[in-house]
């Protein structure tokens, strides 16, 4: 090894010790919950089906067979899966979180969250959020002189827990990047109740999109009278944005819209939410009314946008 690789080795090793201590992976369980970080890397995976193959699981996370099985049973004898062959496939094992393991899994994603909020607090989100990007492109190129991977952005149909995500995370964007309180939560809390209530599907849909995989950003279309609908909910992660994801996510609203034979499409926003109006100008939408208010511990300028769907 010559010398200038051993000082960048060195200087390797030396990041991932200070990253593990600084999320307290030398403390043997994660997150002070009792769970090694596979295990609850585990779980999470889990949590984002109702049924798991094993063996995705296992090529997911890249696990021995022998050591999986054994979690597994643990996992299985507190209580928190349930394991039975497929109805489909005798030789294939299926998996499912019992609602002891949806609550463990959701307990680890909030503690994760708070960590993670805890650590980004004070510094400089987007150069930290960039350089783990570069990072991630860099070491997922096939060779040294590859090019960073294309990233796969997939649009689909809310599953089951993803609309518990959405709320989530609404509540944390905008109180992390607006310092929105809590009345924020509430207002998109009604929005889902009512989506969720009185959904007709023929005029009513979601689309989660994922980014390689993990969900990066959300909208729905819902009816506002017989011949108009609505656009809510429009959310981009802030470490996906940049590659067209919250374009797509309203084209596909405006395809859904037409196609349920709507007239009209029409939306609220906030002037503060920049990025999201250069979106909906692009998409064709107008600003039609603007109207000062107080709303989320801040005084903003509500806006009411509109396009013709003809």
């Amino acid at each position: 090894m010559s010398e200038d690789l051993a000082g960048q080795v060195a200087a390797v090793r030396a990041f991932n010790r200070f990253y593990t201590n600084v999320i307290g992976l030398v403390h043997g369980m994660y997150l002070d919950m009792p769970y090694s970080l596979t295990e609850a890397r585990l779980l999470y995976e889990m949590a984002r089906r109702d049924v798991t193959r094993v063996a995705d699981l296992r090529r997911a996370l890249d696990i021995d067979a022998g050591y999986l099985s054994r979690v597994l049973g643990r996992f299985e004898a507190d209580g928190l899966v349930t394991r039975q062959r497929s109805a489909a496939d005798a030789r294939r094992q299926d998996v499912a979180l019992t609602s002891a393991g949806l609550a463990a899994a959701a307990e680890l994603d909030a503690r994760s969250d708070s960590q993670v909020g805890e650590l980004l607090a004070g510094v400089d989100r987007p150069r930290v959020l960039t350089a783990m990007r570069e990072i991630t492109d860099l070491l997922s190129a096939d060779g040294a002189d590859a090019r960073p991977r294309a990233r796969t952005v997939v649009l689909r149909p809310p599953a089951p827990g993803d609309l518990g995500w959405v709320l989530q995370r609404h509540g944390a964007v905008y109180a992390a990047e607006y310092g929105w309180n809590s009345e924020f939560e509430a207002y998109v809390a009604r929005i889902i109740a009512e989506y969720l209530t009185d959904s007709d599907p023929r005029r009513t849909a979601g689309w989660v999109a994922e980014l390689d995989g993990v969900p990066a950003g959300f909208v729905c279309c819902v009816p506002e009278d017989d011949s108009t609908a609505r656009l809510r909910l429009l959310l981009v992660e802030s470490w996906a944005r940049g590659l067209g994801i919250g374009g797509r996510l309203v084209d596909e609203v405006l395809r859904f819209a037409r196609q349920a034979g709507c007239e009209r499409i029409v939306l609220s926003t906030v002037s503060v939410l920049a990025s999201a109006r250069r979106i909906y100008q692009r998409a064709g939408f107008t600003l039609v009314r603007e109207q000062p208010e107080h709303s989320y511990g801040h005084d903003l300028m509500a806006e009411d946008w509109a396009r013709s769907l003809s």
